[in-house]
């Protein structure tokens, strides 16, 4: 363990990893899993009340805001991380105002159809959601009173959290000589070089099941791509003759990537990848009762599934998009003769 030290370059060739201070670590093999680091506004750094979500103290640090009586809670982002933000600090009581660039929420990661279902239920719970609308400036003095609009409207604000997005930690990574876009650009096995894998928000992949470069922000993925990155790791190291692996060892990495997400009494669960989607069918429930069932088609495949509060459906279809099933079977299982 070196805690407190700081990785600041990669020497490939001589396979050192170069340390802030001075020195270097030699390695025969090296995972990369340096994670990303939440997006900020500008003129935020010393303003007080203004939170990113990342790590247990962000966490604990806007629990401690809210045990301390602040009211007026504005959410920048209407991504996963902020809309759970919202909806938690709506079930405690704030007054809470979500602010989106987007014409919908969740829009990247659901698709506008969808995304604008989950705008609905923020909506139902009182939340005053804006769309469309860009953030210009932060008013206040030590600390964040008002959140400046792009229309120079103000927001009252006891406490703003941040929830734009991240940026993958790829900057010790300059001048290395691996690919690197929006991430580490890895193989389908998550080899970024001879002796050298990623895994996790940081990684980058093609994806044979949907035909494009992934990169994946979740903890599931981190977990089961850390496993295979190992094993892929060893692989290489085998190939010197310094250790063994298992047979599978250098199969591609190409997961069914899956997210759940908890807001207010709805557990929101996404299989598959819906971006790109040439359609998106709603086969059970209805999205009027927040109780639905949707299949996103791409082509004549089925490559994702959305179920809000019906997790079971979820889990018959996710299966048939593991396995690459035909966007008719798909239909023929959600209405069966």
């Amino acid at each position: 363990w070196r805690l407190g030290v700081r990785a600041t370059g990669l020497d490939v060739t001589s396979h050192r990893v170069l340390l802030a201070g001075g020195g270097d670590v030699p390695f025969d093999g090296l995972v990369v899993e340096t994670g990303a680091a939440p997006r900020e506004l500008p003129g935020t750094e010393t303003l007080a009340g203004v939170h990113t979500l990342r790590t247990l103290d962000d966490s604990l640090a806007i629990r401690a805001a809210l045990d301390g009586g602040v009211r007026r809670v504005v959410v920048v982002g209407a991504g996963f991380i902020g809309a759970e933000v919202a909806a938690t600090c709506r079930t405690a009581g704030c007054d809470v105002t979500i602010l989106e660039a987007l014409p919908v929420p969740l829009g990247r990661a659901l698709g506008d159809e969808m995304g604008a279902v989950m705008g609905e239920l923020h909506r139902d719970h009182g939340v005053d959601l804006r769309l469309g609308i860009g953030v210009a400036g932060f008013e206040g003095g030590d600390r964040v009173t008002h959140v400046r609009l792009a229309d120079d409207t103000l927001v009252d604000a006891d406490i703003v959290v941040v929830g734009i997005g991240v940026t993958p930690n790829t900057g010790w990574l300059e001048g290395s000589g691996l690919a690197l876009d929006d991430g580490l650009v890895c193989d389908a096995t998550t080899r970024a070089a001879p002796g050298v894998v990623a895994a996790g928000d940081v990684a980058r992949w093609p994806s044979h099941r949907f035909g494009e470069l992934m990169r994946v922000e979740h903890w599931d993925n981190a977990i089961a791509m850390g496993a295979h990155a190992a094993h892929r790791l060893l692989a290489d190291l085998a190939s010197f003759g310094r250790t063994g692996s298992r047979p599978d060892a250098t199969a591609a990495y190409d997961p069914v990537p899956w997210f759940w997400s908890d807001q207010y009494d709805r557990k929101i669960q996404l299989a598959g990848h819906s971006s790109g989607a040439d359609e998106v069918r709603v086969v059970d429930g209805s999205t009027d009762e927040r109780r639905f069932v949707a299949l996103y088609r791409r082509g004549d495949r089925l490559v994702g599934v959305l179920a809000m509060n019906r997790p079971r459906p979820l889990v018959t279809f996710r299966g048939l998009v593991e396995r690459g099933a035909a966007w008719d079977e798909a239909l023929a299982v959600a209405a069966p003769a």
